[in-house]
Formats: C-alpha cells, structure tokens, sequence
C-alpha cells in the first residue's frame, strides 16, 4: 500500500546528496519552510518546465521564508548538468534508491500514455518550520503548478 501524507503528518527526513555530491539532511532546515518537488527525470521536457517555474519562483518564495528542493531519482552527475543547463540556483537531490519517493508516497502506479506503469507521481510537497506537512499535492501537471503553490502560500 502506497503511502499518503496528509497535512499535520510528520515529514518524512531524509539525507540525499544533492547535485555537488554533498549531503543535504531535512531535518537542516526545521524553523523554516521547505518546498520540495519530487519530479520523473532531468533534462526532460515537462520537468524542464518544472524546474524552471520554481528558479522563477525561487525570489519571492525565498523572501517568504521558504527553502525551494528538487528530488529525484537522477545521479548527482545528471542532477549538475540540469542544473547548470536551465540556470537552477536551489538544490537538486539524488534519490536513487528512491527511499525518500517512497516515503512520500511518489512511487507506485500511474498511467503514462493509456498504459498503467510504475515510476515517479510528479509531487509538490510544502513542509513548516516544526517539520510538518502543510500541503500535499500528489499527481501535479508540469505546468501550472507551481503557481498554485504560490497562491496556497500567499506569496505573490
């Protein structure tokens, strides 16, 4: 059974390294917001577009209070290139095993061009300064969302 965080659940911590090879630990960041992003792959169309709503987003996000995590199951190697490529300036995680995906809840079934397969649900989550989940949005599109994340957290 696939596991389903609800606001007010703990998050989930983890330590993932991030695209330069060094650790980033969840729990790092109590006393602030964290918006993490569990998206499929880098450097693919729909995460590109992803990816660079939050780098647009990153300022006025950051100026209210919140620290803006990519994750996925991307080698950091992968995760650098991404990076540099689209001009991402957070962090982006390397969940190979996928312990934190499945923690979250972003792994298991979903349906890719009519055929039902396992991978990555694309996820938005926002967890508070105590380290609790304070919206959870499981099977988000790529584009748009990022916007409504900004609208939930009244940063304009």
């Amino acid at each position: 059974m696939t596991v389903r965080l609800e606001p007010g659940d703990p998050a989930p911590f983890f330590t993932l390294q991030n695209q330069d090879e060094r650790p980033v630990r969840l729990e790092d960041f109590r006393g602030r917001g964290v918006v993490l992003f569990f998206y499929p792959q880098a450097m693919t169309p729909g995460c590109t577009t992803e990816a660079c709503d939050f780098r647009d987003s990153l300022v006025p996000l950051q100026a209210a209070g919140y620290t803006v995590l990519g994750i996925s199951r991307d080698e950091p190697e992968a995760l650098r290139r991404f990076r540099e490529r689209d001009g991402l300036t957070y962090d982006l995680l390397s969940d190979p095993d996928r312990a934190a995906h499945e923690a979250y809840g972003v792994w298991g079934e979903k349906t890719n061009y009519g055929k039902t397969v396992m991978g990555v649900i694309r996820s938005t989550f926002v967890v508070d300064e105590d380290g609790d989940i304070a919206h959870a949005l499981y099977n988000v599109r790529a584009t748009g969302h990022v916007a409504r994340v900004r609208a939930l957290l009244g940063v304009g």
